[in-house]
């Protein structure tokens, strides 16, 4: 990887989510995944077609996952209403037409993860809470990656036309994420870091096994991650992250291991 510091996080990082009273987004042509965030702190606030879609409404050729990561609100789907707590997720079919994002408590605004893939058959636009989300128990405190993982949309999971996406916490006293350090060939992935206070930090490793770079990155900041890269973090305290795939398949096991003691 021959980009320089400022290319590698122009490339790779997205630092403008979480914005108030705005929606931000941004098309990546990795799987032609769009990632975003909604946060309705002063209004509700509607979901619009970018001009790259080249499309009538947002989902009319994709899907989405949407995870509030903030205080109890409601995701709008053609009419219909959606309770969204912290750390629920909903998944928004193909063929919605209109979505708009509200907050119950405008002094405490809900902050919407929002993730997108192309679509080419219509699901039932579903919500799941995080206490249904199958909870895995991953990692260990001797090795400091003591973490939960917690599945929404995969193959076992919310139908999904190539979608993948749930979340990670880690455990007080766990730093490390992602181990074993692994790539997905097949699909292209991003992670959304949240649950940092201003004063930590995570230092997320991206690029080839054999030359590996990192990125500093705070809190509600993204990084994407190609199917050539790895993608394994060290931060400064405990954290969470939202992951999100797109690609050949849905398999959440899809993966190809690397071994630590081949990473340079």
């Amino acid at each position: 990887m021959q980009l320089t510091r400022a290319q590698l996080y122009d490339h790779f990082v997205i630092s403008d989510l979480m914005q108030d009273n705005a929606i931000r987004l941004t098309y990546t042509f990795y799987d032609r995944l769009v990632l975003g965030s909604a946060v309705p702190s002063q209004e509700p606030l509607q979901l619009t077609a970018p001009n790259e879609f080249k499309s009538a409404y947002f989902l009319e050729r994709r899907e989405l996952g949407v995870i509030n990561i903030g205080s109890t609100g409601n995701v709008i789907v053609d009419g219909k209403s959606y309770e969204l707590n912290h750390l629920d997720c909903l998944y928004v079919g193909m063929g919605a037409k209109e979505v708009s994002f509200t907050s119950e408590d405008l002094m405490k605004p809900s902050m919407y993860y929002l993730l997108s893939a192309p679509a080419h058959k219509s699901f039932p636009t579903t919500l799941v809470s995080k206490a249904d989300a199958s909870p895995q128990l991953m990692g260990g405190s001797m090795n400091s990656n003591e973490r939960v993982v917690y599945k929404y949309i995969y193959q076992q999971g919310v139908e999904s036309c190539q979608l993948v996406m749930g979340l990670t916490l880690l455990s007080d006293g766990s730093v490390w994420n992602s181990f074993p350090p692994h790539t997905h060939t097949r699909r292209s992935e991003v992670y959304f870091y949240f649950n940092l206070q201003d004063s930590n930090r995570v230092f997320h490793f991206v690029g080839d096994a054999i030359e590996t770079r990192h990125v500093v990155i705070a809190n509600n900041q993204a990084v994407l991650s190609p199917p050539w890269s790895t993608h394994f973090g060290c931060g400064t305290s405990a954290y969470g992250f939202i992951w999100g795939m797109a690609g050949e398949n849905k398999e959440y096991t899809d993966m190809d291991p690397l071994p630590i003691q081949n990473l340079v």
